[in-house]
């Protein structure tokens, strides 16, 4: 089995220090380690954002993508190469904003992947303007006088477009994060994982802080993740009063959703059977035609 440090290449992150990055890069080499992943056996593609960083630390066979691009560019490995699984990783403005009508499109086909998506409710790369998933009145520098939209709900809009299989973690539990990265990698057809990572630099409301005295297991409970309709009531909780309290709102993290067995838009696609790379051919002499071109 490989070690985590298998997983880490000569480059140091750069990651500001406190980061939820760092411990989402601890979560996911644990994760492959603990699924006996070479290089081999998957491929990995980053958007744009800090988040996209990973790309230089995560000894991967990968594609740092552009902004908002990343599930198209899985897609197409995941269509030309049945042998292996597809990790992607993004962030929320980047996943949930400019990529948010392939976030719909990906879900709705159930393509065999796994959607890693660093929520920290802000664009950090850019210096803190408010993202698709900023709190409700929540002050940045692009919206001094607060944010006026209610933020995107990825959970619900995953279960609504077919996602078969949708968590949400958090980066303060490293364990409970390794854990879902396990399932999602694992499960056949299209797996979103929404993790809360706090930016330590510009987000000063939803901190390590704020999340610790708010979040609390589904499977501590007596959540039924087979219940489509229990799933999408608890994805309501993406919405709450900006200045609620630790009584006044409780944050979900786990496994909302998960059934198994359905068919993957890969199931359908001929191709993905066979893709053309596999098929044995006779090599053929080419020089003649290239005669006839010039």
């Amino acid at each position: 089995m490989p070690d985590v440090a298998d997983y880490i290449t000569p480059n140091e992150p750069t990651w500001c220090p406190g980061c939820g990055n760092h411990r989402i890069w601890e979560a996911m080499k644990r994760a492959l380690s603990q699924l006996d992943m070479e290089t081999h056996d998957w491929s990995h593609v980053w958007g744009v954002g800090c988040h996209g960083n990973g790309a230089d630390f995560l000894r991967a066979q990968g594609f740092h993508s552009l902004h908002g691009r990343s599930l198209p560019v899985a897609t197409g490995i995941s269509l030309a190469n049945p042998d292996i699984k597809v990790i992607v990783e993004a962030g929320d403005g980047d996943g949930y904003g400019l990529g948010l009508g392939h976030f719909v499109h990906t879900a709705r086909r159930n393509i065999d992947l796994a959607y890693i998506v660093h929520n920290n409710q802000i664009y950090g790369l850019t210096t803190g303007q408010a993202s698709p998933t900023s709190e409700h009145l929540m002050p940045s520098v692009s919206t001094p006088a607060g944010v006026l939209e209610q933020p995107v709900n990825p959970v619900g809009l995953a279960l609504s477009e077919g996602a078969t299989f949708v968590a949400r973690g958090f980066a303060g539990d490293v364990d409970h994060l390794t854990d879902l990265f396990v399932q999602a990698i694992s499960h056949n057809g299209f797996a979103l994982v929404d993790v809360f990572q706090p930016c330590v630099t510009w987000n000063k409301v939803n901190t390590f802080k704020w999340f610790r005295d708010r979040v609390y297991k589904l499977e501590e409970t007596d959540h039924d993740a087979s219940d489509i309709d229990k799933a999408f009531d608890l994805s309501m909780s993406t919405f709450h009063d900006l200045v609620c309290t630790p009584d006044e709102c409780k944050v979900p993290i786990g496994v909302f959703y998960l059934e198994e067995g359905v068919p993957t838009y890969n199931d359908g696609v001929p191709a993905a059977h066979e893709p053309l790379w596999k098929c044995a051919v006779e090599p053929r002499d080419v020089r003649a035609l290239i005669e006839d071109l010039k």
